[in-house]
């Protein structure tokens, strides 16, 4: 069973889904992560996203991984390091780039194969997982989205401005909603919830009753 949940920035995807994931006993996918990861590469080699060819040939000799909710790259446990506000910034723009997403799309279904699974992103539930058997779309106003992210960069001991990291918000969801590619948006099946104003509990036990609702009784769920 695949549970798909989908949102822009800050909207409480990576934090739901894993709590989620905990609850349900399944797999817990943030493919997010894997864009990150790969956006901290380009960063640390001078971010050359103009060159195509050259991001290709990075990415087919780059090492992506998840052992144990932990995130490596190139063996590094980068865990920690995709949540810097610089690449923040710049993963939208790598995301947006149809090679990379045609050759990272296959390998985030790899990693589902044959588990049940809470995966979350942009595009779940209308492109990676199409027939996803429950998907979700978590949505909040942009100033409480803006409100958690400066919260959770602060705790970080990231030195930004709420204003900073308000317009970055704005600039992420230009990008993400209009790029040509797999662009931000709500699949035809999946049931909004708006989290603003709701806390992280209310909206894990409105998306784990909706999973249960749906497949009472169907022994996955045991599993």
């Amino acid at each position: 069973m695949i549970v798909a949940i989908d949102g822009p920035a800050g909207s409480g995807k990576t934090t739901i889904a894993k709590l989620v994931a905990k609850r349900l006993g399944f797999f817990y996918l943030d493919t997010g992560a894997i864009y990150r990861a790969f956006t901290l590469k380009l960063i640390r080699l001078g971010f050359p996203i103009d060159d195509l060819k050259k991001i290709c040939d990075i990415l087919d000799s780059t090492s992506i991984d998840i052992r144990d909710g932990r995130l490596f790259l190139d063996g590094e446990d980068v865990t920690e390091l995709i949540r810097d506000p610089e690449v923040d910034k710049r993963v939208s723009l790598v995301a947006k780039i149809a090679k990379v997403r045609e050759r990272l799309l296959p390998f985030q279904r790899r990693l589902v194969s044959g588990k049940n699974a809470v995966v979350e992103g942009r595009d779940m539930g209308t492109v990676v997982f199409p027939k996803a058997e429950v998907k979700v779309f978590l949505t909040a106003s942009l100033e409480e989205r803006a409100r958690r992210r400066h919260k959770e960069l602060i705790q970080r001991g990231k030195n930004l401005s709420f204003d900073e990291v308000l317009e970055d918000l704005q600039k992420r969801d230009e990008i993400d909603s209009n790029r040509e590619v797999a662009p931000l948006k709500i699949a035809s099946d999946a049931i909004i919830i708006d989290t603003t104003g709701k806390t992280i509990d209310e909206v894990v036990e409105e998306v784990v009753s909706i999973v249960l609702q749906r497949y009472k009784g169907d022994s996955i769920l045991s599993t």
